[in-house]
């Protein structure tokens, strides 16, 4: 007995020497990455939680297997293979607090589907609402109803995500650099942002971020996420989640400036050269009615006016009124709340000759670059 807890207690003191050393190794610069810090141990299983589609308040969804692929889908205790050599589709749909299943001659009925590859694990997958969206995904599929809807969860590894995130956000024609500084901000998000919502991680809206179909490999959008895979922004050694905007008005904001609550990064309103010399000009009527609770400069009021009327309604915080019959005008600058990268400027320094670490060093003062790692935590709280 005597030998055992001996025995155990020098493994558990070679595990705490272990660990320490691991943690003292971190903090000297032989583990630094680029310009930043490694910290903890890598984890090669990270994945994301998305709700997709929830803007359309879907009742009935079409899940599709891809050519070639095997999907399989499980409702309750049964399951219905599809693939394209039998029946390659099954229809979802609400009923009260179930879901219905159709699928060739069988109805099934159950309170949760889930969608997978033979051995449960990420597949290619076509999401169609019925004569109003269709979106292909990489990954597992969860639907479930919610107050009369469907909500449907993809659940994607990070890096599919970035990819995924940087091809509906960036313009066409983007150069690479400044698709690799927007893959290490749409990463960091998706690695520090956790907690926005409750029975998933983030959603594909403009709340969190666009997420479409992943694209193909060897795009650049692809070339960029695989350049700056596993890289994540920190600020005095903490991730945090950054934000980003497509049009400043010639210089960006601070969260304070829109009425936004203040965050692990302060941020720092800085020139942006290129939105300064080539603003991005609009004009927008809405009824008088809507524009009641509309204030400059303040993102709340902004998105709430944008939700009810559409995201193009008020595109950014930067504007003025002037009345006109039962109409108000509005006439601004810039796209977007105008915190953090600008991707406007980012695509002019890249053009310029800037590479990423420039362009995130320009908009995001103060920060490092460091290489994303499981055990963070232990270094974050």
């Amino acid at each position: 007995m005597v030998r055992s807890r001996f025995s155990t207690m020098k493994f558990e003191l070679a595990r705490f020497l272990a660990l320490l050393a691991l943690l003292i190794a971190c903090s000297i610069p032989q583990c630094t990455i680029g310009h930043g810090r490694a910290y903890g141990l890598a984890r090669s299983d990270e994945s994301v939680r998305v709700s997709v589609m929830g803007l359309f308040h879907p009742r009935e969804f079409i899940v599709r297997s891809s050519a070639g692929h095997a999907l399989i889908l499980q409702a309750g205790e049964q399951r219905v293979v599809l693939e394209d050599s039998a029946v390659a589709s099954a229809t979802v749909r609400i009923d009260g607090s179930d879901l219905v299943v159709s699928s060739g001659r069988l109805e099934l009925r159950s309170i949760k589907v889930t969608v997978a590859g033979r051995g449960n694990e990420a597949e290619d997958f076509i999401l169609e609402i019925p004569s109003k969206i269709k979106r292909q995904y990489h990954g597992t599929l969860e639907i479930t109803p919610s107050s009369g809807n469907l909500v449907s969860v993809v659940t994607l590894d990070l890096e599919t995500a970035v990819k995924s995130v940087i091809a509906a956000e960036s313009a066409p024609g983007t150069p690479l650099e400044a698709l690799k500084a927007h893959a290490i901000s749409a990463r960091s998000y998706f690695v520090a942002g956790r907690g926005r919502h409750r029975n998933f991680d983030f959603c594909d809206t403009t709340h969190c971020q666009f997420l479409r179909d992943a694209p193909a490999a060897g795009s650049r959008v692809a070339v960029a996420a695989v350049a700056t895979r596993g890289l994540v922004l920190v600020y005095q050694s903490r991730g945090f989640a950054p934000m980003y905007t497509r049009s400043c008005s010639g210089r960006t904001r601070t969260p304070a400036q829109v009425g936004l609550p203040g965050a692990a990064y302060p941020y720092f309103s800085v020139d942006c050269e290129y939105c300064r010399r080539h603003p991005f000009r609009w004009t927008s009527f809405i009824p008088v009615h809507q524009a009641e609770s509309l204030r400059a400069s303040n993102e709340t009021s902004r998105l709430t006016v944008d939700h009810r009327l559409g995201w193009s309604a008020v595109p950014s915080n930067d504007f003025s009124f002037t009345k006109d019959g039962d109409r108000i005008l509005l006439t601004g600058v810039g796209n977007g709340h105008g915190v953090g990268l600008c991707q406007a400027g980012a695509r002019a320094m890249a053009k310029s000759g800037a590479n990423f670490r420039d362009i995130l060093e320009h908009y995001y003062p103060n920060t490092n670059i460091a290489k994303h790692r499981l055990e963070y935590a232990i270094f974050d709280h």
